[in-house]
C-alpha cells in the first residue's frame, strides 16, 4: 500500500533536527469557504492600509495636527499597519490556496512582530485614555504634562514593552523539541498554536502566555476603565451642556475603538487556553482573524468622523484633490 507523502510529512514521529517548515491549514472544517472568507479579510485589509496610511500621513505632514492627541493617533495608525501587515498577507495566501507553508524562523518572526504590535497598540490606547483624562480633568496642566517629547517617550516605551514581553516566549518556543507534527490549524502563527506542535513540556508556555495576557492587555484595559470612570465623573460636573456633549463625543470615539480592539483579541487569547473543548476551532480562528483586520480598518473611520480637526483636514485634502486640478485647466 502506498502512503500519501503529505500524510507522512505532517505526521512524522521522529524528533526533527530542525523544526519546520509548518503547514498553515487555514480554517479547518470550512476549507470549501476559504475563498469566500478571504473576500471580507482582503477588503478590510485594503481599507486598513488606505485609512491608516492617510491618517498617518496627515499627522506627519499637517502642522495643524501636531498636538499630542493627534500624534498618539498617528502612533495608533502605525501600530495598526504593522499588526495587520504582519499577518494578513500570509493569511490571504493560505485562504487562496497559494502557499500554506511557513518556515520555523518566519513563523517565530510573524508571531513576534504581531504580538509586539498588539502590546504596543494596547499601550498607546492606554496613553490616549490618560491624554483624555488630563485634557478633561486637569485642562490647565495639559500643555505642561503632555508634550511632543512625552509622545516620543510613549512610542519608545510601547515598543520596548512589547519586545521585552515577547522575547521569553520566543526563547521558550525555540527550546521545545518538535517531533514532526507540522500541521498548524490556523491562518497565521500564534504562540500557543505553535507550542502545541511540540512534543515537550509546554506548561511554561501556557503559564507565561496567561501571565502576559493578564499583565499587558487586561491590565491596560483595567487602567483605561479606571481613567474613564474619572473622566465620566468630571464630565457630569461640567456646567455647560455643550461642553459635556463635546467631551462625551471625543471619549465615545475612543471607547468604541477600545471595545473593537480588546473584545475579539481577549476572546481569542482566552479561548486558546481555556475554551478548546467548548469553542469550535473555526469560531476561534475566525475571531482571531477579525481582531487583526476589523479594528485597523475601522479606527481611521471612527477618528475621521468623530474628531472634528481630522475631518476638516480630510475635507480640505479632498477639495484639493478634486478642485485643484480643475483650476489648473483653462487659459492663462
Amino acid at each position: 500500500m502506498r502512503l500519501d507523502p503529505t500524510f507522512s510529512v505532517l505526521n512524522q514521529t521522529e524528533p526533527m533536527s530542525g523544526p519546520g517548515p509548518f503547514i498553515l491549514l487555514g480554517v479547518p472544517g470550512l476549507e470549501a469557504l476559504h475563498a469566500w472568507i478571504s473576500v471580507p479579510v482582503c477588503l478590510l485589509y485594503m481599507a486598513a492600509l488606505a485609512g491608516n496610511a492617510l491618517l498617518l500621513g496627515l499627522v506627519v505632514v499637517d502642522k495643524a495636527l501636531q498636538a499630542p492627541m493627534y500624534q498618539l493617533l498617528g502612533l495608533l495608525a502605525f501600530m495598526d499597519l504593522v499588526l495587520s501587515t504582519s499577518i494578513v498577507p500570509k493569511a490571504l495566501a493560505v485562504l487562496w490556496g497559494l502557499s500554506g507553508e511557513i518556515s520555523f524562523g518566519a513563523c517565530l518572526a510573524q508571531l513576534f512582530v504581531a504580538h509586539v504590535a498588539f502590546i504596543a497598540e494596547s499601550s498607546v490606547l492606554l496613553a490616549m485614555a490618560v491624554d483624555r483624562y488630563v485634557a478633561i480633568c486637569q485642562p490647565l496642566r495639559y500643555g505642561a504634562l503632555l508634550t511632543q517629547r512625552v509622545v516620543g517617550m510613549v512610542a519608545v516605551a510601547a515598543v520596548t514593552r512589547g519586545t521585552c514581553v515577547m522575547i521569553p516566549p520566543i526563547a521558550l518556543l525555540q527550546r521545545l523539541p518538535y517531533c514532526g507534527q507540522r500541521a498548524l490549524p490556523h491562518t497565521y502563527c500564534e504562540h500557543m498554536g505553535v507550542a502545541r506542535l511540540a512534543c515537550g513540556d509546554t506548561r511554561p508556555n501556557i503559564w507565561y502566555g496567561l501571565a502576559t495576557t493578564l499583565l499587558s492587555p487586561v491590565l491596560d484595559l483595567g487602567l483605561i476603565g479606571a481613567s474613564y470612570a474619572l473622566i465620566l465623573r468630571a464630565i457630569c460636573r461640567l456646567p455647560s451642556h455643550g461642553a459635556r456633549h463635546k467631551a462625551l463625543g471625543t471619549c465615545g470615539a475612543h471607547a468604541s475603538v477600545i471595545t473593537l480592539f480588546y473584545t475579539p483579541a481577549l476572546f481569542s487569547f482566552l479561548a486558546h487556553r481555556f475554551g478548546r473543548q467548548t469553542v469550535p476551532s473555526h469560531i476561534h480562528i475566525l475571531l482571531a482573524n477579525l481582531y487583526v483586520v476589523v479594528p485597523p480598518a475601522l479606527n481611521p473611520v471612527v477618528y475621521g468622523v468623530r474628531t472634528q480637526q481630522i475631518a476638516q483636514r480630510l475635507r480640505h485634502l479632498l477639495r484639493l484633490c478634486w478642485v485643484g486640478p480643475a483650476r489648473d485647466v483653462g487659459p492663462e
